[in-house]
């Protein structure tokens, strides 16, 4: 099977419109890039119909070495739609190699999840919960998914939110916070046992501030909390702020909660 770069403008960018193309920059002259090329035309043999292989001798095609910033081979670069989403340098071992392009390479999944992120920032939650459930349906344990999926379903479904959250715990860091809040969250929501709490100042708004989040008034129940910080600020190991900070978070930014309660509620913690 030949790999050889032919035409560019064919063989690259018109091709990665319909199949993911992995481009090889190589010499001849290069002993790391004889090595891995054999493991890159292995796969490529192997999983035809996921990607194709392109190799490009840089000593031939000094331009297109330039044009993709290569500084040192070999430079394998993932080529969708025209354009550049991941790379590596250097020669991979195979299972190296096999653990990259699982990650790299697109798939209806990854289309999916990428969507459902655009549709959240739309505010169209109902339409992403649907796109995540579909994804989830496919790759139960899809990290990203879980991570995306656990904050929009928190206040209607705490059980499920937090085996979500615990999913994504080994997704990306950035699902890391929004998983400790949606846990903080679920755990006041599905709590019904405050016995040990009896006899401590603050208890009443406390319990009256999760009955609110559970009734989905979010407004009274960052109130009730400041009234638990004014009154007894370490109530149940400073549970308060921590409940507060994590309704925040799952409300986002944006919320009109958020933007007219944060600042007040910020002031009692310190």
């Amino acid at each position: 099977m030949a790999y050889e770069l032919k035409n560019f403008q064919e063989d690259v960018l018109d091709r990665s419109q319909t199949l993911p193309v992995v481009v090889d920059f190589w010499a001849p002259w290069c002993g790391p890039c004889r090595v891995l090329g054999p493991v890159l035309e292995k796969l490529a043999a192997e999983q035809v119909g996921r990607w194709e292989l392109v190799k490009i001798n840089s000593d031939e095609h000094p331009d297109l070495s330039q044009q993709f910033g290569v500084r040192g081979i070999p430079a394998v670069k993932l080529i969708v739609n025209g354009r550049a989403i991941d790379e590596f340098t250097g020669a991979l071992p195979e299972h190296a190699v096999r653990q990259w392009l699982d990650k790299a390479l697109p798939t209806e999944e990854k289309k999916d999840i990428a969507a459902a992120e655009a549709l959240i920032e739309e505010g169209r939650v109902t339409d992403a919960i649907a796109k995540l459930e579909q994804v989830l349906l496919a790759e139960p344990t899809n990290a990203q998914a879980a991570g995306l999926l656990a904050p929009l379903i928190v206040l209607d479904d705490p059980e499920r939110a937090q085996t979500l959250a615990s999913t994504a715990a080994t997704a990306e860091p950035r699902f890391a916070q929004a998983a400790d809040s949606v846990h903080a969250l679920a755990s006041a929501l599905l709590r019904d046992d405050f016995s040990a709490l009896e006899g401590e100042e603050g208890v009443g708004p406390y319990r009256g501030a999760i009955e609110a989040i559970r009734e989905g008034q979010p407004g009274p129940a960052i109130d009730l909390l400041i009234e638990v910080l004014q009154k007894n600020r370490y109530l149940d190991d400073d549970g308060a702020r921590k409940l507060g900070v994590a309704l925040f978070t799952i409300l986002g930014p944006d919320h009109e909660v958020t933007r007219s309660k944060r600042r007040t509620f910020d002031m009692w913690l310190y």
